[in-house]
């Protein structure tokens, strides 16, 4: 199959997917993994795909990639992140954990914990830190996405309001130059708000392809933040301003 041809296949599978693996295009067109590879960033280069580890998606200001997609983009980031946010958190500490699949990986590690008091807008969460019978899971009320399990709307808002916890951990889905934390449903920023005025100190966790990322909600500024954790530097913009309001930066 000529070269344009097989690109341009590549991208009406991921105008109607969202995200496709390169595991997924090697199948699909029976060509070795450099090949898709180079037909990737040759996309990604003239701005008609996002590259991820794994793979390549669209990037919307409008509407999030798809829930199933999100689980397996930047997974080996996220359990990185995942690894060193909660070795900051200790035993018998209450939390905040927003919705996002990011924050879906860090429930997972948080099970080497022992005593944790949790408030979540997340059924996956709640789930996943269910698991542990010493640990007490408190579920917000609300709305429920169907899409990915939040629970988002004024209820959860004045939920989350009637507690304060020791530690906030939030996902987000775009951080723009200025320090700006974007999202995407104006409902779920509103809770997310509500976390980060409620908790002593703020863990925002986000991998690299959420620098730069546009999405159309402003939900508040990375400075808001005690600690950052991500897997590569931020661009200098961003390193100067967590350095600025002394917010701590993690690289993992």
């Amino acid at each position: 199959m000529p070269q344009r041809r097989r690109q341009d296949q590549i991208m009406d599978l991921i105008q109607e997917q969202g995200f496709v693996t390169t595991e997924q295009l090697v199948e699909q067109f029976r060509v070795t993994p450099q090949t898709i590879r180079r037909d990737l960033n040759e996309l990604a280069g003239r701005n008609r795909v996002r590259r991820h580890h794994g793979g390549a998606g669209i990037d919307s200001s409008t509407v999030n990639t798809a829930y199933q997609a999100r689980k397996i983009m930047e997974l080996e980031a996220k359990e990185r992140i995942a690894k060193a946010l909660v070795e900051r958190i200790p035993d018998n500490a209450s939390l905040f954990i927003n919705i996002g699949t990011t924050t879906e990986t860090i429930a997972r590690a948080l099970l080497e914990r022992s005593g944790l008091k949790v408030v979540t807008n997340n059924l996956h969460v709640a789930s996943i830190l269910s698991a542990r019978e010493d640990f007490t899971i408190i579920i917000a009320g609300g709305e429920v996405r169907n899409r990915d399990g939040g629970i988002v709307g004024e209820a959860t808002r004045d939920f989350i309001n009637q507690f304060r916890m020791d530690f906030g951990i939030i996902g987000i889905s775009g951080i723009d130059n200025d320090g700006s934390l974007l999202d995407f449903d104006y409902r779920e920023v509103r809770v997310a708000q509500a976390i980060i005025g409620n908790s002593d100190q703020v863990m925002l966790a986000a991998d690299h392809t959420k620098f730069g990322r546009n999405a159309m909600v402003r939900l508040g500024n990375i400075t808001q933040a005690n600690h950052v954790f991500t897997d590569q530097a931020p661009p200098e913009e961003i390193r100067q301003l967590l350095t600025d309001n002394n917010v701590a930066l993690h690289v993992v």
